[in-house]
């Protein structure tokens, strides 16, 4: 069967609105998932490890009698460390530091300044006390996903790290284990879905209540973050994994080519999109995915993928596939060009940049350094990657001497007689000089 896969030009008619129709993608839940996700965090709150329990038995197909035995000891993890192998190990180890030597400089520190008439002001930056991190469990198993949401938060000063992770029938995926250890988790526990959420962000007696939920999961898992948010804080929504790759048609395309795939084999509802002025690398890139696709272990689900939601777009020049990067804001940027730094300074919105023909997005996945937790479906028009920044809380300072509280007491005095607020104004006024 030949390959599937959109292909868009800008010089076509309807070019717009068959885009809009390849990006459309609603990360809210039906109203049937909404209902069941609300009833299970509500029971959890209400029952706390009894409907935790009962809940990780009957999704997870789970044969426990207690939720203690869902707690994953630091004997247990420590086995874990110890059974992989050295390669795996070491790799964990290597990216492990990047992250955090990455993140190090993402630390904000407290700051004042003090004006002439001796008022001080500023920030006071704090971490967050307790935070949770949602990692998806059994086939798939992300232990990179561990070391770039614990490790942030360790570098931010967070006191204690709470993990949950589902093991479906019990499946166990010994690197996860293996990448708390190394992160500095400080609990483990095996339970998931939006039964976990709502223990982490309500507490149970084996689970703590956080003041954060991070992490990626499913339908059901977003949806009970978004229920829980406002009682706790969360990272965001997160949609499907997404790649933009924008080339001047010099790059091999069979590197292209598996750029494209490495999204494309993350789930059905990935998207891989190659921007490009010249139409006839398009073509040879295609011939790549066709001659690529079929080596995969996941290619039935990569062709979906690609069928569904990829698309090459053919673009006037490289003035228009910037504006097609700041149109779409993808969540990974791939600027496979001569001089990517210079165009990435036209780029507005975009979770992650990959700059020249030699970075490849999965280097961001794993080890590069960057979070790989980011904006998706166009979010990044307004949101940010995770990172040390959202594990801390900024407190204004404000400290005013005798005669600063005189000066700054009749303007606000002025301001709260204007709203009617009288006793904000003689609040300021008791202060003033007589």
């Amino acid at each position: 069967m030949a390959l599937q896969i959109n292909r868009l030009d800008t010089n076509q008619a309807g070019f717009d609105e068959q885009l809009t129709t390849l990006l459309a993608w609603e990360s809210v839940s039906d109203e049937s998932v909404q209902q069941t996700v609300q009833d299970i965090v509500s029971d959890v709150r209400a029952r706390g490890d009894e409907a935790l329990l009962q809940y990780s038995c009957q999704f997870d197909r789970l044969d426990v009698k207690g939720i203690s035995q869902l707690v994953v000891t630091k004997e247990r993890l420590q086995q874990a460390y110890d059974a992989i192998t050295d390669d795996e190990r070491e790799a964990l180890i290597v990216a492990a530091h990047r992250v955090k030597v990455y993140h190090q400089h993402q630390k904000q520190e407290t700051w004042t300044y003090e004006e002439a008439d001796g008022t001080l002001l500023g920030q006071q930056i704090t971490a967050l006390d307790r935070v949770g991190i949602y990692v998806p469990g059994g086939k798939a198993s992300y232990p990179s996903s561990v070391l770039m949401n614990a490790i942030p938060a360790k570098v931010a000063g967070v006191k204690e790290v709470i993990m949950v992770v589902p093991t479906p029938r019990g499946e166990v995926n010994e690197m996860v284990f293996a990448a708390a250890v190394i992160a500095g988790v400080d609990k483990v526990i095996t339970v998931g879905g939006a039964q976990a959420v709502a223990a982490l962000a309500y507490g149970t007696e084996t689970v703590p209540s956080v003041d954060k939920v991070v992490g990626p999961g499913n339908i059901y898992v977003a949806t009970a973050k978004r229920i829980v948010f406002g009682h706790v804080g969360i990272d965001m929504i997160a949609g499907p994994s997404e790649i933009m790759i924008v080339c001047d048609g010099k790059t091999n395309p069979d590197w292209i080519a598996m750029d494209l795939l490495s999204q494309a084999e993350h789930d059905e509802d990935a998207q891989s999109i190659l921007v490009s002025p010249d139409a006839e690398f398009l073509a040879t890139v295609e011939a790549s995915l066709e001659k690529l696709l079929p080596t995969l272990e996941r290619s039935s689900i990569a062709e979906q993928s690609l069928k569904a939601r990829g698309a090459l777009i053919h673009v006037r020049d490289m003035d228009e596939a910037v504006d097609m990067i700041n149109r779409i804001a993808p969540e990974h940027l791939e600027l496979s060009v001569e001089d990517p730094l210079a165009m990435s300074k036209r780029v507005r919105h975009a979770g992650a940049i990959f700059l020249g023909r030699y970075t490849a997005e999965a280097l961001g996945d794993y080890c590069a350094g960057p979070n790989h937790v980011l904006p998706t479906s166009g979010t990044a028009r307004f949101s940010s990657p995770l990172g040390v920044y959202d594990f801390q809380k900024r407190s204004s300072l404000i400290m005013c001497s005798a005669e600063s509280a005189n000066t700054l007491g009749k303007t606000a005095s002025v301001l709260a007689r204007g709203e009617s607020l009288t006793a904000h104004a003689r609040s300021a006024e008791y202060r003033i000089k007589q």
